[in-house]
């Protein structure tokens, strides 16, 4: 299975940073450099860093004070050797050419470990941080659509071996190795190339996290890693079905993409001191904390409800679909109250969250995996770094035991780890 690591400063629990211990701020590099060196020392495919383009009061900690995520993980090529670096960029709000540049730069200055994760943003909030009316869910897609063509576009403009560096003759750059992208579509006119030559991995890994109907088109047709949102294996189930069943559509295989569902492992010596962590984290749940995010998932402000009022049948926002949906699903499935939708948002943002000894962790992770409802998972540990280091030091020997998990990096790129080969340029040979 392959796992990557999903990095919020102060935690991944709404109030993670306030358990005995944990880190309480996420513009520490020492700290991101740390969880960076035990994700690695736990052989991980990948370290993740999310972004978010406006600040809302209340909201999560690490959603309002955080690095520029490219930034970040820059510094991080310098001190890890193996470890994926991923990123979110929006968009929407951003130009192909420079999104195109930043993640191949990065992708030269790691060696070939970098991915983008190319989302719509969300937030309607960002709008008036750009000077613009906030898109529509469609038509958001619409243009990423477009966008992550440009993008691909770009990082194929370059030829390996177009840098010669002849000293002899003088001649830096083969011309014949270099073309022109000359994009004019219905968003964008980009000509380019990029100022950066073909990347290490050929193109950096693209990851997609939309769960709508228009963002699963996309991630089938570019992605080569999808983070998902989950609450059930059922469901989970079926929608690894449904992802991997549109792969041929576009000419891809099952083994193309790697489908990982969002966990929070709350991890004790026994069931019940597990029980007794995640319970002392949701006593630091503060009255409102938890209301403002699920407001957000649910794209409505949800604090007029009675919260032991049992949360109704509610349409799927125009901003988040995969959230919402999965948590509005559990808590009709579960006859939850408002009460209970906000305690299981405050815990996880809306992820799953599971609760136990080292191995009844491994035995979730193992049964997901097998049931071909998993690729693999992004972990969300509650806090940073002890709940980190019992996960890679408690739990990942036994996947290794299992034979369920690598015990060694066989390769140096972030396609290496997923098994994926380096693609050529479609504009110099055959496409990949």
């Amino acid at each position: 299975m392959h796992l990557g690591v999903f990095v919020l400063g102060t935690g991944n629990h709404i109030a993670g940073w306030r358990y005995p211990g944990a880190a309480d701020s996420f513009l520490s590099l020492k700290g991101i450099q740390t969880i960076a060196a035990t994700a690695e020392r736990g052989k991980f495919d990948l370290l993740f860093l999310g972004d978010g383009l406006a600040a809302k009061m209340g909201d999560h900690p690490s959603f309002l004070v955080r690095f520029e995520p490219i930034t970040m993980l820059a510094a991080l090529a310098a001190s890890t050797t193996h470890l994926g670096l991923g990123a979110t960029a929006s968009t929407t709000y951003a130009e192909p050419y420079n999104i195109a540049r930043l993640f191949a730069s990065l992708d030269h200055l790691s060696g070939g470990r970098s991915a983008w994760n190319a989302v719509t943003s969300s937030g309607a909030g960002a709008g008036a941080n750009f000077g613009r009316v906030h898109p529509g869910h469609d038509a958001r897609y619409e243009v990423a659509e477009e966008f992550v063509d440009v993008v691909r576009g770009l990082w194929d403009c370059w030829d390996d071996g177009a840098v010669i560096a002849d000293r002899q003759t003088g001649q830096y750059v083969d011309a014949s190795k270099v073309k022109a992208l000359d994009h004019v579509g219905r968003f964008f006119q980009v000509k380019g190339p990029m100022t950066t030559a073909r990347c290490p991995q050929g193109r950096p890994v693209i990851i997609q996290a939309g769960s709508s109907e228009p963002g699963l088109a996309l991630a089938a047709r570019t992605a080569e890693i999808v983070f998902s949102v989950v609450q059930d294996l059922s469901e989970a189930k079926l929608a690894y079905r449904a992802l991997k069943s549109r792969l041929p559509t576009y000419g891809r295989s099952a083994t193309d993409v790697a489908l990982l569902p969002g966990v929070m492992p709350v991890i004790g010596r026994t069931d019940a001191e597990a029980r007794e962590k995640l319970n002392t984290l949701q006593g630091f749940l503060g009255p409102t904390s938890a209301l403002i995010m699920l407001s957000g998932r649910l794209g409505m402000d949800v604090s007029g409800f009675d919260p032991d009022d049992l949360v109704p049948d509610l349409p799927l926002p125009d901003s988040s679909h995969g959230f919402a949906r999965a948590m509005l699903s559990k808590a009709r499935r579960e006859a939850m109250t408002w009460r209970d939708l906000s305690n299981l948002t405050g815990a996880a943002r809306g992820h799953w969250v599971i609760c136990g000894t080292p191995e009844r962790i491994a035995d979730i992770l193992q049964e997901w995996f097998e049931a071909d409802a998993a690729d693999g998972f992004n972990i969300l540990p509650p806090y940073f770094p002890q709940s980190f280091d019992e996960f890679v030091d408690l739990v990942v020997p036994i996947l290794q035991e299992r034979g369920l998990y690598r015990r060694d990096y066989t390769g140096t790129t972030l396609r290496d780890h997923l098994g994926l080969p380096r693609p050529a340029s479609v504009m110099f040979g055959d496409a990949a």
